[in-house]
C-alpha cells in the first residue's frame, strides 16, 4: 500500500537568515522566495527614485514629513511578525505615523508608501503576489515602476483594492501621489540613451 508523501516543513525565519546577504530573500505563507541581484536598469531606477524623494520629502518641514528607506525587512505577519517577510525595492513611512526612525533590523509597522522596481521574470511577483500582500496589510499607496518600459503606475487603495490612478511613461517630469507637491523627472530613473555607433 503506497503512501502519499509527506508535505514539506514549512520555511522559517531561520531559514531566511541561512542565505547569504547578497539575495533578497522574503518569507510568504512558509515558503522562500529569492531573488537574485537586480540588473542595472532595476537598480538605476530604485537609486535615482529613492534619492528624489529622499531629498525633497526626507525631512520634518514642507514638502517633507517622510521616512524614505530602501530595501526594508517589514515583519508584518500575525500572530508572529517574522512568519510574513517583505522586502520592497524602497518604502515610505509619514513622520506623523512614525516620528522617530527606530533603530531596528525590521519595521513591524506597514509603510504608507511602497515602490515596487520590476525585474524580467518577477512582474508577476511584484504585481499581484506581493501587491495583494500589501493590499491586506493596508499600504494606501503603491507604485509600480518598469524601468524597461520607462513606466510609472500609481495605485491607491480604494475599500481594500488597489485602483491605478494614474499611469505616465518616457522621459518627462511627473507629479504623482501621494508626493505630488512636487515634480520628479522620470528621466533619471531610466538608463541614459545609448549613443549611435559612428
Amino acid at each position: 500500500m503506497s503512501t502519499a508523501p509527506l508535505p514539506a516543513p514549512a520555511a522559517t525565519y531561520e531559514d531566511l537568515l541561512a542565505f547569504p546577504d547578497h539575495l533578497r530573500v522574503e518569507l510568504i505563507a512558509g515558503e522562500l522566495i529569492v531573488a537574485p541581484p537586480p540588473g542595472s536598469a532595476h537598480a538605476n531606477a530604485c537609486t535615482d527614485l529613492g534619492a528624489d524623494l529622499r531629498v525633497r520629502f526626507g525631512r520634518s518641514g514642507p514638502p517633507g514629513g517622510w521616512w524614505i528607506l530602501a530595501e526594508p525587512e517589514l515583519h508584518l505577519g500575525h500572530p508572529d511578525p517574522r512568519s510574513l517577510v517583505l522586502v520592497p525595492d524602497l518604502a515610505g513611512w509619514r513622520r506623523e505615523r512614525m516620528p522617530r526612525l527606530p533603530e531596528v533590523a525590521a519595521f513591524t509597522m506597514a509603510p504608507d508608501w511602497i515602490a515596487e522596481i520590476l525585474s524580467p521574470g518577477r512582474e508577476s511577483h511584484d504585481r499581484i503576489r506581493k501587491a495583494d500582500l500589501y493590499a491586506r496589510l493596508g499600504v494606501p499607496w503603491l507604485w509600480i515602476v518598469d524601468p524597461v518600459e520607462e513606466m510609472l503606475e500609481v495605485y491607491e487603495l480604494r475599500e481594500g483594492v488597489y485602483a491605478r490612478t494614474q499611469a505616465a511613461e518616457g522621459r518627462r517630469t511627473v507629479r504623482a501621489q501621494p508626493f505630488e507637491a512636487v515634480e520628479l523627472d522620470m528621466t533619471t530613473w531610466w538608463m541614459p540613451i545609448a549613443e549611435p555607433p559612428r
